[in-house]
């Protein structure tokens, strides 16, 4: 697992800034910790479909899980693997948490 030089790329969506801001530095965090090659932006999610092209993994704040059909939709032609996050680490903003979640879902 550490012996993937490949760059992952992961676009974290939330409805506030803030948070999502917050989450995605906690998980960086954690990547570099376990010395993966991650990127992880924060962004709002009217802004997915630019993104989209150039991501692997798309991090859904569980407050949106309304939308998720919707974010499903729009990356249904695409490779992207869609994450729903756990209310139980987003509000906590526990970065090992998102990225355990994470890793699991991609079998890295």
């Amino acid at each position: 697992m550490g012996n993937t030089k490949e760059m992952l790329n992961v676009l974290l969506v939330c409805g506030s800034g803030a948070s999502s801001g917050f989450m995605a530095a906690n998980i960086r965090k954690a990547a570099k910790k376990r010395n993966l090659n991650m990127d992880i932006k924060a962004r709002g999610e009217a802004e997915i479909e630019n993104y989209i092209d150039d991501i692997d993994a798309l991090l859904v704040g569980p407050h949106l899980a309304y939308v998720i059909d919707e974010i499903k939709e729009i990356t249904k032609d695409t490779d992207v693997k869609v994450l729903l996050m756990k209310s139980s680490y987003y509000s906590t903003l526990d970065g090992e948490a998102a990225l355990d979640d994470l890793m699991s879902e991609l079998k890295i």
